[in-house]
């Protein structure tokens, strides 16, 4: 007589999707650490903030938890581009300028809309 392995049952229940979740903020330190452990990477000027997409729905959230979806529409309009029905992206909202450099007056003007941020 053969057995016949069969698949285990899938284990837990579905989750909600997570709202806004407290980053891990960057410490000053008067000597950059050393070790094979350590990963540095390069300050941009601009805003901290999450990207939600649950269920296509799209939120922008900043560090400390506000809902700046409106603020910052074309980053959620563009965002829709994302070929994912849920993710939640941590990073930093920039506005480069002509030179290459990040611009953060151009990400507090009322005129942003505009702007390629």
């Amino acid at each position: 007589m053969a057995l016949q392995r069969q698949k285990p049952g899938a284990i837990g229940i579905k989750a909600p999707f997570p709202g806004f979740i407290e980053p891990v903020l960057a410490e000053q330190v008067d000597r950059v650490p050393r070790g094979e452990r350590w990963i540095h990477e390069i300050k941009f000027d601009g805003y901290r903030g999450q990207l939600h997409i649950a269920n296509h729905d799209i939120k922008i959230f900043t560090r400390n938890g506000s809902d700046w979806t409106k603020r910052f529409r074309k980053v959620a309009h563009d965002a829709d581009l994302i070929s994912a029905s849920s993710a939640n992206i941590d990073g930093e909202i920039v506005a480069p300028g002509e030179d290459g450099k990040t611009d953060f007056a151009t990400l507090q003007s009322p005129a942003r809309p505009t702007t390629s941020v």
